[in-house]
């Protein structure tokens, strides 16, 4: 009997062997061959170098940025801040110009801080805003002085004019502003009222308005002959010859 086994080809035997290969969303450079992995220090030595990079110029970015927005803010400086006053109410007397300490705080603070005309204008209304808010109630303050608080107010104001150099008139026309001011007035008004007539230039002589005019030719010195006074007369038609000089 033959052998089976004699005529029996061998198996052969299939060894499948894996070897590891390169990714491809890996590039060759961070690719190690002779072992077939990653090269971590390669890659990880380029995102650093990256990163790096791109900091800088971010950093770089930012002062670019930095240098752009002063440079326009720059451009909207004037070179001297125009002072523009709001429109007031005729009844409002505020002053203001540029020599005064706080204006001039206003342009040195302004300028340092690059602001434009529009901003500089900002400012100044609102110093001017705060400024008529502060300012006495004008009918509160004529209530305060009864029925014939408006008359008093005025005959204040124009014994003020007369009586009174335009430096001094300023002055107290602030404090007339309120029923107690007007009530100072009137005890001067009483003191001074058989004083001679000023030497100096006073509010009026500086500046004589046609109501002022009118009050004097109805005050009793100009047009009672018993109560006239003949310096009065004189001063008031020197006024009236003054402030129509040049109209016939």
């Amino acid at each position: 009997m033959a052998d089976d086994n004699a005529n029996t080809a061998p198996i052969a035997t299939e060894t499948n062997s894996t070897e590891a290969s390169k990714p491809e969303y890996i590039q060759d450079k961070f690719w190690d061959a002779d072992n077939n992995k990653v090269n971590l220090e390669n890659l990880a030595a380029s995102y650093n170098s990256l990163e790096s990079k791109l900091g800088s110029r971010t950093e770089d970015l930012t002062k670019q940025i930095r240098t752009d927005i002063e440079s326009e803010k720059l451009r909207n400086v004037p070179e001297a801040y125009k002072l523009s006053v709001p429109e007031l109410d005729n009844s409002i007397d505020i002053k203001i110009d540029k020599d005064m300490p706080i204006v001039q705080w206003w342009d040195k603070t302004a300028k340092d801080a690059g602001l434009s005309q529009d901003q500089y204008d900002e400012g100044v209304k609102a110093f001017i805003d705060n400024a008529v808010a502060n300012l006495p109630n004008t009918e509160l303050e004529q209530q305060k002085l009864g029925d014939a608080g408006k008359e008093r107010v005025e005959a204040a104001s124009m014994w003020s004019k007369k009586h009174l150099t335009p430096e001094g008139y300023s002055a107290i026309s602030a404090l007339a502003a309120t029923a107690e001011g007007v009530q100072v007035v009137e005890e001067i008004m009483k003191l001074t009222k058989d004083s001679n007539m000023p030497t100096s230039n006073t509010q009026v002589d500086a500046q004589a308005t046609q109501d002022d005019l009118k009050a004097m030719l109805n005050d009793p010195r100009y047009w009672d002959s018993s109560k006239r006074d003949p310096g009065y007369v004189r001063r008031v038609t020197e006024l009236y010859e003054k402030a129509h000089k040049g109209q016939s």
